[in-house]
């Protein structure tokens, strides 16, 4: 049986709280509100019961963000994409972020079981003066448990990845099991099998002292990580700032991301960082 799941949240700013409104359809929900640094900023914790998603599911999450709300969205664990019978497994995130309201969008990793044919697509609509920070952590297959992406008995195994940022900035790959020149190449995924993605988007164009502190910020921190040799940042678009982490697991790079996107928070936002407990759970 598949499973469709959709979820709406409607967050707003009284002037000095941001409050959020949520209807769900189907398995997708939302813990309540918390505040752990104040009443300005939303801490939302998505879950899904089901636990993973298989061939055949959608999964859907809308936000609306009114203009001064800041709401950081992330998930208790992993989004699981497990092996398909056939169909595909696909997440959508649609999020609409009006002028003066802030994003963090903050998932953990998505892992990608072997035998798994899915999509997972995000699409950040920005209004003029609206901001985010966004990650996304790609992990193929569970190398700890020797179940791996590439694995020849699932040869069609596939993961297709879409960021959307319009006009501004588009990502859309897909990842297929046997694709060795990809997985293994050292222009490519070298041997690794976690991609990790940060970005700092505006609905403006960047200031240059600001783009100019948020990649060194970023350079800082990967200069002094283990992964320093396969991580950078750049400027694609006058309005992003991305980096991009290559990683054998997803611990160092989770480590990696959450450092800086606690500097990018400060130099950006003024907001000192606060990581949502269930990081640390």
């Amino acid at each position: 049986m598949s499973w469709r799941g959709q979820l709406d949240l409607h967050y707003r700013f009284d002037g000095q709280r941001t409050t959020a409104l949520d209807r769900h359809d189907g398995p997708l929900r939302v813990l309540q509100r918390l505040y752990p640094e104040g009443e300005v900023i939303c801490h939302h914790v998505l879950v899904h019961p089901p636990g993973g998603v298989v061939g055949g599911d959608t999964l859907t999450l809308n936000a609306q963000l009114d203009s001064g709300s800041h709401a950081l969205i992330t998930t208790p664990g992993a989004t699981r994409f497990y092996k398909s019978a056939g169909g595909i497994g696909e997440q959508i995130v649609r999020a609409s972020v009006a002028d003066g309201a802030r994003l963090e969008w903050l998932p953990l990793e998505a892992i990608a079981y072997p035998g798994c044919k899915a999509i997972n697509r995000m699409r950040f609509d920005l209004a003029p003066g609206a901001s985010m920070i966004g990650w996304d952590i790609v992990a193929l297959g569970l190398p700890a448990a020797k179940q791996a992406f590439d694995d020849p008995a699932w040869p069609e195994s596939h993961f297709t990845q879409e960021i959307d940022i319009p006009e501004v900035w588009l990502e859309r790959g897909t990842i297929g099991s046997q694709d060795g020149l990809l997985l293994d190449s050292p222009v490519g995924w070298a041997g690794n099998r976690v991609m990790s993605t940060l970005w700092f988007a505006s609905g403006l164009a960047l200031e240059r002292t600001v783009s100019e502190s948020l990649l060194d910020a970023a350079r800082t921190k990967q200069l002094e990580s283990p992964l320093s040799a396969t991580t950078g940042s750049t400027q694609p678009h006058c309005q992003i700032v991305v980096t991009r982490v290559l990683a054998p697991r997803v611990e160092p790079a989770m480590h990696l991301l959450t450092a800086i996107w606690g500097q990018w928070r400060s130099l950006a936002w003024g907001v000192p960082p606060c990581p949502p407990r269930v990081w640390r759970t």
